[in-house]
């Protein structure tokens, strides 16, 4: 459990360097966003090492509901990471796309994995994302003018929704996880 907890802390600590020290992030230059690189791949390996290592109550485990429930919220999360890219028209409504598909995505989660690594791993995330979104809020202020996108960004969106699904699912079937149950 130790390096779960670790790599969620990474995690947070490395997205969260900009938002809680932006002077001294800014004095590293471009050399930052390597620190960050660095770390985020860091916290996932232990994310990863200690998820599979970890146990805990099980509190509940997946139903057949809850995971059509969740192979669905994964694909709004993944359009939504994908229509943050291209400024799809859900942008004039989701003002962080990616943090909020991240949100999703981890709540996503822990409607099929209710046991106490999963709380640490997917909750732990999606408390960040949340404390993020806030933290970016307030040091912008009011969201700025929305201008409509052209009709290809959204088809770009959908195709590379499709295509993040099919591998994200291959990588799950490949880690022996079934996520369509």
């Amino acid at each position: 459990m130790t390096l779960l907890i670790l790599g969620v802390a990474l995690w947070v600590a490395a997205h969260f360097w900009k938002r809680i020290a932006p002077a001294h992030r800014a004095s590293f230059g471009d050399k930052g966003k390597g620190i960050v690189a660095v770390a985020t791949v860091v916290s996932v390996v232990l994310m990863v090492i200690g998820y599979r290592a970890a146990e805990g109550t099980v509190y509940w485990g997946r139903t057949g509901a809850m995971t059509g429930v969740n192979n669905l919220l994964m694909v709004v999360a993944f359009y939504l990471y994908a229509a943050s890219g291209k400024g799809t028209k859900v942008t004039r409504f989701v003002r962080h796309p990616q943090l909020t598909g991240f949100t999703i995505w981890a709540g996503a989660h822990l409607l099929v994995n209710g046991d106490t690594p999963s709380f640490i791993l997917f909750g732990g995330l999606g408390l960040w994302a949340i404390v993020e979104m806030i933290v970016i809020n307030r040091a912008q202020g009011p969201r700025g003018a929305y201008h409509a996108p052209p009709f290809k960004s959204e088809i770009i969106a959908i195709v590379a929704t499709v295509i993040v699904v099919a591998v994200v699912m291959a990588i799950h079937y490949a880690l022996g996880v079934t996520p369509w149950g």
